[in-house]
């Protein structure tokens, strides 16, 4: 039996698909308090830049930064938004 795949939409209640740009605009929960200082600091950075999604199987919207940490080494982070931490870009203008 097939599972429902979950249709992702934002805090406006606009359809979030594969490959479109969102704002993050808030974070939620409380996960961010098991991380490091140092990637608290970099997700919280991530608050208001625009971001191009990805969709997992369960129909989850994820983004994900990655910062050059110099010398060709890199590190990064991916995050789960829920629909009141997103809001639909238009960048048609």
């Amino acid at each position: 039996m097939l599972k429902a795949m979950n249709v992702p939409k934002d805090r406006n209640g606009d359809r979030v698909v594969e490959g479109a740009r969102v704002r993050l605009l808030t974070l939620s929960g409380n996960w961010l308090e098991d991380l490091t200082e140092q990637a608290r600091i970099d997700v919280n950075s991530m608050i208001g830049a625009v971001f191009t999604v990805e969709i997992d199987e369960d129909g989850d919207v994820w983004v994900e930064r990655r910062w050059d940490d110099g010398g060709g080494v890199s590190h990064g982070h991916s995050i789960r938004l829920d629909p009141n931490e997103m809001e639909l870009v238009d960048d048609s203008a």
